[in-house]
């Protein structure tokens, strides 16, 4: 009779078990079905993801224009009508105002001296009215008009200066490496860096920039290469092969500086003590 009165289905006991039992049982269930119901989204997601490709280009040339072999060409920038050129070496480095179709110099200004010597000059930027130009070691940046040239101001940062363009709201800055260092144009903040990478490899050397239609372009120093980048990732959606564009001159040297006129979608290029500006249209490889 004991036993018997333990095993009866009344026992406050044993209800209690198989109530703490099914619970455990029910959490089991909802767990498994909430983790299978994870995987099967994640990988939806995954499967809908547009997988990341990087193209590849060559080129043809377009237009052909002269420019100053003794221009050593840091940044390039064609905004209005207007060529605008910064250029580097010490004792050298200016900024000018450049006339597309003769080469001509229409305007210059050199970079201010200082105190150990002479600001070798890099990447230029035109935002709005201003012009801006970063130097290579010395950590810092100056402003000028646009129209006059006149120095307005001057800004710092703390790494190399090498090529400086923007998007709709803020600076993109390189410095030789694979980061690009997005700031902020009122006070050259950092406000988010990316790693430029393709599928393999991160790449380094990037030098002048150029943002063109929602990418980066970047000049990969010393190579004919220039690489197309998503601003948002870093990913290398594009290679440009510019190789055998200009014929080798006693002094020349490495491809560098991309300008873009968005009002007639026109592209162009040049290098460092190149007699030659290039308009060019890319031409995917297949």
């Amino acid at each position: 009779m004991t036993t018997n009165r333990f095993l009866n289905h009344d026992s406050p006991r044993l209800n209690r078990v198989n109530f703490t039992s099914r619970k455990s049982l029910i959490v089991l269930i909802l767990a498994i079905a909430l983790s299978l119901a994870c995987s099967r989204s994640s990988e939806s997601d995954s499967n809908n993801k547009e997988p990341e490709i990087t193209r590849f280009y060559t080129y043809s040339v377009i237009n052909e224009y002269p420019h100053d072999n003794a221009a050593y060409t840091q940044g390039l920038v064609y905004v209005d009508g207007v060529l605008y050129e910064g250029t580097g070496s010490y004792e050298q480095s200016s900024l000018r105002r450049v006339d597309l179709e003769t080469g001509a110099v229409l305007q210059s200004r050199s970079l201010p001296s200082k105190n150990a010597g002479f600001y070798f000059g890099e990447g230029i930027d035109v935002l709005g009215e201003k012009i801006f130009q970063l130097t290579w070691l010395s950590r810092v940046g100056f402003v000028y008009d646009r129209i006059t040239f006149d120095s307005l101001d001057y800004f710092g940062y703390n790494t190399q200066g090498w090529g400086l363009t923007h998007d709709s709201s803020q600076f993109i800055m390189s410095d030789g490496s694979s980061i690009l260092y997005f700031r902020d144009t009122s006070t050259f903040a950092i406000s988010r860096t990316i790693q430029v990478h393709d599928s393999i490899r991160s790449i380094g050397n990037l030098n002048e920039l150029e943002y063109i239609n929602g990418e980066i372009y970047a000049n990969v120093y010393q190579t004919d290469r220039i690489v197309r980048i998503s601003p948002s990732t870093g990913f290398v959606t594009g290679w440009i092969n510019l190789a055998g564009i200009i014929e080798w001159y006693s002094g020349i040297g490495v491809l560098n500086g991309i300008a873009y006129d968005s009002e007639n979608d026109r592209l162009f290029v040049t290098g460092k003590n190149w007699p030659k500006l290039f308009e060019i249209e890319l031409v995917e490889q297949q």
